[in-house]
């Protein structure tokens, strides 16, 4: 008679996915740092890297079945230096200091609506639809002030006035994070399913577009977005409210 050995967990973490992770808190890191020592419009760049490698761990880690509470909780911390801390400390040493007690608030307002958006998504992860998000992503937020940045930057606006602009789109940004407005997840596209021609024509010169002015490009596609949510919502509203009628 054998006796059967108890089976022994396995402990660590999934190391691929994590990495992209990681490289997206440094990224985040270097933003805030690139800041202050005055390099804004590398710190500005530097969070949109931190986006792209933020999209790229969930698909790795879905494509090679390596998903983790650890890593849902790892990403999510990496998020709020990346999209929370970053941009409000970023924006706040180029265009908030001169505003005293007023800028600091408008910063904290960010940082703290993507606190608040991540702590809300990481409790309705299994009961939200994953066609939308409610709130706006960090991460778009993020990209609505670094690309502001980077234009201001690019084109030499007069800080005197791109502030007050800023000081409006810092606080729409952390308002609209922990808002109840839906925002389309793009998670019923299917990308490994064929599509017509011409959408991979459209693909091709949308790329080209934002390769050729990425700091506006950049800056309307997720300021759109951020657009999307009230009116995507109020469509949804109007349409069930016809139907009760109806």
């Amino acid at each position: 008679m054998t006796s059967e050995k108890p089976s022994i967990r396995r402990r660590g973490i999934y190391l691929l996915p994590n990495l992209f992770t990681t490289g997206a808190l440094f990224s985040g890191f270097y933003a805030i740092t690139s800041a202050m020592n005055g390099r804004y419009e590398t710190a500005a760049v530097a969070i949109f890297v931190a986006m792209i490698l933020d999209g790229l761990d969930g698909r790795v880690a879905r494509l090679t079945n390596t998903q983790s509470d650890f890593g849902a909780q790892y990403d999510s911390l990496s998020d709020m230096v990346s999209f929370g801390a970053a941009p409000a400390l970023v924006m706040y040493l180029w265009a908030f200091s001169s505003f005293g007690r007023i800028g600091l608030f408008a910063a904290f307002v960010h940082m703290a609506g993507g606190a608040l958006r991540l702590a809300r998504f990481n409790t309705q992860l299994k009961s939200a639809d994953k066609r939308y998000f409610q709130g706006l992503p960090s991460p778009a937020a993020a990209a609505i002030i670094a690309g502001f940045i980077w234009i201001s930057i690019e084109y030499d606006y007069d800080i005197e006035i791109a502030k007050y602009v800023a000081l409006v789109l810092t606080i729409s940004t952390g308002l609209l994070m922990v808002s109840n407005f839906r925002y389309s997840s793009f998670k019923e596209i299917d990308l490994k399913g064929k599509v017509p021609f011409f959408v991979a024509i459209a693909v091709m010169l949308g790329i080209a577009f934002v390769m050729a002015q990425p700091q506006i490009m950049l800056f309307l596609l997720f300021l759109g977005y951020a657009i999307s949510g009230p009116v995507v919502t109020l469509v949804m509203r109007k349409r069930r409210l016809q139907e009760r009628k109806g």
